[in-house]
Order: structure tokens, then C-alpha cells, then sequence
């Protein structure tokens, strides 16, 4: 789980709006939040080999995230390979 600390550090980061705008629904924001929460699980599921419905969670998310970064492919390749770079999750 994110907290809201961190939750708002990466819309402050990724976000496309400016400062004093909260930009949640861009693409690269969602993309964020989403990684976040997958490097989070993937330390849990090391620890908890057995928690298969957290295990489909997982798969949620990473296919949803799939997704988001296909569509940004396609639309912006710029943005595509900024965001890539910096989460660090493409080679």
C-alpha cells in the first residue's frame, strides 16, 4: 500500500499539469502509482510464497500497467521512452 506521502511525491514527479495541480490521470502518473505498487508486492511475495489472490493481484496490475505503456507507445514515443527511463522497468 502507498502511502499518501508517496502517493503525492509521484504525482508531484510524474505528473504533466505543474505544481499546483494534481495531475492523477495522465498516463505517466498511473503508470508510476502502478509500479510503486508492484515493486511493493513483489518484496511481499518473496517473503509470502503462498499468497496466491495477492499473486493475481499482481498480474492485475502488471497487465493493466502493459496497457497504459502500449497505449503511450503508440500515442507519444518521447513520453514513452522518458517515463521508461525514468522508472527504470524497460532494458
Amino acid at each position: 500500500m502507498i502511502t499518501k506521502k508517496r502517493r503525492d511525491e509521484l504525482v508531484q514527479e510524474f505528473g504533466r499539469g505543474g505544481k499546483e495541480k494534481l495531475d492523477t490521470g495522465s498516463v505517466e502518473v498511473q503508470v508510476a502509482l502502478l509500479t510503486e505498487e508492484i515493486n511493493n508486492l513483489t518484496v511481499h511475495l518473496k517473503i509470502h510464497k503462498k499468497d496466491h489472490s495477492s499473486r493475481r493481484g499482481l498480474l492485475r496490475m502488471v497487465g493493466k500497467r502493459s496497457s497504459l505503456l502500449k497505449y503511450l507507445d503508440s500515442t507519444d514515443e518521447v513520453r514513452y521512452r522518458d517515463l521508461i527511463t525514468k522508472l527504470g522497468i524497460r532494458k
